[in-house]
Parts: structure tokens; C-alpha cells; sequence
């Protein structure tokens, strides 16, 4: 029986599987691996960031307007001499022959053709040019210039004579050595009108004290009496910083019209118009000034 348990054993051992051992990663060890990929990482990061990122505190972006200042003295030149040949003729042929010689000197050959019947070898009048008005000289494209002008003339067929005024507008090209040529013929147009604008007027507001009030009130008749007058050496006991200039002019002081007195910043504001008598003219002369003043030891107008 024991022989049988010794044999059963033997065949239980046979077939009893052998364990394989394996080598594990311990959780340390894990730890440590992602660890260093994550400082790896940070560094690289770091690195890539140092070059690329924008310092916001140091870097300032800046926009910066030019203001180009146009020179419209050769247009305006340009504009009014022909003005002065377009509207100036006689009512005899060799007077209107000269007339289309002079525009050609402005015109492109296209505006040449175009103007060859403007004026007629028979018209029954003569045309000459009492005054010329530049409203306008605009940039379009392309050194391209729209000009707005009038022209006063004086129209004569026989014995009579009237005056006419008419707005007219050209459109002129400038090369790049300033050479000008009319490109387009003049066009019937229009000048500005008044506007209506009214500005809004000041009012005394209480903040100034009656006692006050009279204080400048006399100050300033005082100087407007002799400010026409004053030089600039005795304007320094009234005025600083050059706030108003000597004028030299004969007017005599006649009063003050509806001054008005504000407190502003620890400073009296006054609307005033001044009324004169121009002693040459014999015309009344009405000035508007806004000043400002103070008080140290006097009274004194700063602005």
C-alpha cells in the first residue's frame, strides 16, 4: 500500500507545472520613469518657449499716424492761369485763334478736340476775367487732383456789358516731375454754402461774486482803453506768456458788451466783446475775446 502511495506521488509530481519566474517593475520604479519624462518634457518645453514666446511686458506695440502735408501751390498756379485764357477772348478771329493756341498748353489732345468750337470764329461777344476763386483742391487717385474754382467775367456783346460768376470743377493729373495737364474738361459745380452752425453761447454761471465781478469789470476797461495803444513792454504789467499781442492800431474804447464770468480752476473765464471806434475809419469795431485771469497782487490775464 505505502509502495502505492510512493507511486502516486511520483506521477503527482510529474505533472505538476514548474513555475516560470519573471522579473516585475516594481511601483517605484514606474514612478521614477514618468518622473523624468515629465522633467524631460518641462525642459524641452521651456527651452521651446524661451525662443518663440513674446515678453508682453516688454514689447509695446505703437501705432504712428504721418500726416502728409500737401503742396497745392503749382495746382492753384496751374488752375488760375487757365482760368484766366479758358475765359478770356475777343470777338475777332485772331483773338479766338490765340485762345485755343493758350488752352492747348493744358489740355490733353483728347480735351484740345473737344474745346476746338467753344468758342465760335463769328460769337457776338468778348469775355475777360475780373477774379478767380480756388475753393477746393482734393487728391483723388493716381496723382489725380479735383480742383473747385470760380471765375468772375465780364461779358460784352456791342454796347453792353454784365457780369457773370460761375463755379466750375477740373480734374488734373500731376506726373512725377510736377508736370500738370487737364484731364477733364470744366464741369458745371457748385461753391460751399453758409452753414448753420451756431455755437453755444456762455453763460454766467454764479460761481464769480458780485464783488468779484466788478473787480475784473474795471480791470478790464481799464486795459482795453489803452490796450489799442500799449507796447509791449507796459502789455507786461497786464499780461503773461504773450497772451495778447501789441497792436499799434488809433481805436478808441468805447465799452464793454455783455461780459460773461465763469470760476474755473481757481480762475476767473470771461466772454467779452469789445466795442471801439476806429479813430481812422470812423467805423465801429467790435472784438470778441475769451481770457482767462488771476490774482496775485493784481490782476493779470494768463490766457
Amino acid at each position: 500500500m505505502n509502495g502505492l502511495f510512493k507511486k502516486q506521488g511520483k506521477r503527482q509530481m510529474k505533472t505538476k507545472p514548474k513555475k516560470i519566474k519573471g522579473k516585475t517593475l516594481g511601483p517605484r520604479k514606474k514612478s521614477v520613469i514618468i518622473l523624468w519624462i515629465v522633467l524631460i518634457g518641462s525642459l524641452v518645453f521651456g527651452i521651446y518657449n524661451n525662443f518663440t514666446a513674446i515678453d508682453q511686458h516688454t514689447i509695446h506695440e505703437r501705432e504712428i499716424v504721418e500726416t502728409k502735408i500737401m503742396d497745392t501751390n503749382a495746382i492753384e498756379s496751374f488752375t488760375k492761369n487757365f482760368v484766366k485764357d479758358y475765359y478770356t477772348w475777343q470777338n475777332e478771329k485772331d483773338s479766338i485763334e490765340q485762345r485755343a493756341e493758350k488752352i492747348s498748353h493744358y489740355l490733353t489732345e483728347e480735351l484740345q478736340a473737344l474745346n476746338t468750337d467753344t468758342v465760335r470764329a463769328d460769337i457776338p461777344t468778348s469775355s475777360s476775367v475780373s477774379g478767380i476763386d480756388i475753393w477746393s483742391v482734393s487728391p483723388k487717385n493716381d496723382n489725380t487732383y479735383a480742383v473747385v474754382y470760380s471765375v468772375d467775367q465780364k461779358i460784352t456783346e456791342d454796347k453792353n456789358s454784365e457780369k457773370v460768376r460761375s463755379t466750375y470743377r477740373i480734374i488734373l493729373h500731376q506726373d512725377n516731375i510736377g508736370n500738370l495737364v487737364i484731364k477733364q474738361n470744366p464741369t458745371l459745380w457748385s461753391i460751399p454754402n453758409k452753414s448753420d452752425y451756431e455755437p453755444q453761447q456762455p453763460e454766467s454761471n454764479g460761481t464769480v461774486d458780485s464783488d468779484t465781478v466788478q473787480e475784473v469789470t474795471e480791470f478790464l476797461e481799464t486795459f482795453f482803453t489803452f490796450y489799442p495803444t500799449a507796447t509791449k513792454q507796459e502789455l507786461d504789467y497786464y499780461v503773461k506768456n504773450n497772451a495778447l499781442p501789441p497792436i499799434g492800431k488809433d481805436y478808441l474804447f468805447s465799452e464793454l458788451v455783455h461780459p460773461v464770468f465763469q470760476t474755473v480752476d481757481h480762475q476767473i473765464k470771461v466772454w467779452v466783446t469789445v466795442k471801439y471806434i476806429d479813430e481812422t475809419t470812423k467805423v465801429t469795431q467790435f472784438s470778441q475775446y475769451i481770457l482767462t485771469l488771476e490774482k496775485d497782487t493784481n490782476w493779470m490775464i494768463v490766457e
